[in-house]
């Protein structure tokens, strides 16, 4: 199988650096939590299962956590989940493959937050929204945000890696029995996406998927 195009540009020696970004744009006043809002909306402010697929150093699922949800986070990269783990200890954080994850339980809601589609290993794309959709109960709810070229994915991927375009997201989509329900080029859910290069999509899975 092909290297994976995060660990191969950053070594998986990312999370402290990347933590450390986070905190200073916290300290200068940034808001970083839009894309836990747009989860917490979208299940109607109820206390639900969410599992953050890629879940970096724990932004998003941690402030979902502080929200009231019950949040697992999965990611590729260990220092990313030390840098998780760091700061929040009690919360669930787990090194896994996304390509064969198999957690034996289901949620509400499926996040993910950081370009995790670009950067996923070539080959993977259709196997992982096929995992991730088998972790939603019924009636469940994939969310993903995520760049389409270069400007919004803030790094140059390996060469001959592309971008894999929304066609091929919403093919892999379908193909793991999920209906689409949204998309915006905004986590705040009201910019309508015109073709850019960045996009949230909503997916439903099906009252009757297996």
């Amino acid at each position: 199988m092909p290297d994976n195009p995060w660990l191969v540009v950053t070594g998986g020696t990312a999370g402290p650096g990347y933590a450390q970004r986070f905190a200073a744009m916290a300290a200068e006043g940034a808001d970083l939590h839009g894309e836990a809002r747009r989860v917490h909306a979208l299940l109607g402010g109820r206390r639900s299962d969410v599992l953050d697929a890629g879940c970096g150093t724990g932004r998003v699922a941690i402030h979902l956590a502080e929200l009231g949800h019950r949040v697992v986070g999965v990611d590729l990269d260990a220092s990313m989940l030390d840098g998780a783990r760091a700061a929040a200890p009690d919360r669930e954080w787990l090194l896994r493959d996304l390509s064969t994850l198999d957690l034996g339980r289901r949620f509400d809601l499926v996040v993910g937050a950081g370009n995790l589609w670009p950067l996923l290993t070539p080959g993977t794309h259709a196997g992982v929204i096929a995992r991730l959709a088998a972790h939603l109960r019924p009636g469940g709810l994939l969310v993903l945000g995520f760049g389409l070229d270069d400007e919004h994915v803030p790094f140059t991927l390996p060469d001959g890696v592309p971008f894999p375009d929304l066609h091929a997201y919403d093919t892999a989509a379908v193909g793991a029995g999920l209906q689409l329900l949204a998309r915006t080029a905004d986590w705040d859910g009201t910019e309508p996406y015109a073709g850019g290069g960045y996009a949230v999509s909503v997916h439903r899975r099906g009252s009757t998927t297996p």
